[in-house]
């Protein structure tokens, strides 16, 4: 009787562990069972995500607040929405309140007569060599005379080759007169052998950095 009563209780666990190894299981549409679900969804409103039945998830909320955990909507928005549009003709400014750069690509000689709008103190200075140093001296070189590493390559059995040639002296003649609105722009765009910037820059630092690089050309 002892042999038998243990067998069935061998049998049970090998039952029960079957079952909870089944609910863990996960794939396509099923993701399994969640412990300690609350650990897992966020009980601030998610923007991602947008569930609207306040019972969802009811059966695994542990919290008293009377709604489901699954529900993540935020009620006093419009169509319960949890990011609200901006108003109608509402343009975007940063921090400093300027507006967003307008002009295209093409539009060079407009922009030279931008005018920076920080002023010259050391600190600008300062900051834009710093920024300088990590967007731009792998390229122009130290002291923006066109001989980072990127341009001057490798040296390969005793010859240096340059990785890109025509990378622009920014100390040389021709630079001389452009002014930081211009930097500014082609910072922004890109010009020749120089890619965009301006998804990776922000405004405020582009013109830090064309501060900077006036300074450079003024040794």
């Amino acid at each position: 009787m002892m042999q038998h009563m243990q067998i069935l209780k061998t049998i049970s666990v090998g039952f029960i562990g079957a079952a909870l190894l089944a609910g863990c299981k996960a794939g396509g549409d099923n993701q399994g069972r969640e412990y300690a679900p609350n650990m897992y969804h966020s009980v601030a409103y998610e923007p991602l995500t947008q569930i609207t039945d306040e019972s969802a998830g009811t059966w695994v909320n542990s919290l008293d607040n009377g709604r489901g955990e699954y529900f993540n909507s935020n009620k006093y928005n419009p169509h319960r929405m949890n990011m609200r549009e901006p108003a109608p003709n509402t343009v975007k400014r940063n921090k400093q309140g300027w507006l967003p750069y307008r002009l295209g690509k093409d539009d060079l000689i407009a922009a030279a007569e931008n005018k920076n709008p920080l002023d010259s103190s050391a600190a600008i200075i300062a900051e834009g060599k710093a920024l300088y140093a990590v967007y731009c001296n792998h390229c122009h070189g130290p002291k923006g005379q066109g001989d980072g590493k990127v341009a001057t390559g490798v040296t390969i059995d005793g010859v240096e080759k340059g990785l890109v040639g025509g990378v622009a002296n920014l100390t040389g003649e021709a630079y001389l007169n452009i002014t930081e609105g211009h930097i500014f722009h082609v910072i922004t765009w890109g010009k020749g052998l120089m890619q965009a910037h301006g998804s990776q820059v922000s405004p405020e630092d582009r013109w830090k950095i064309a501060k900077y690089v006036k300074t450079l050309q003024k040794k």
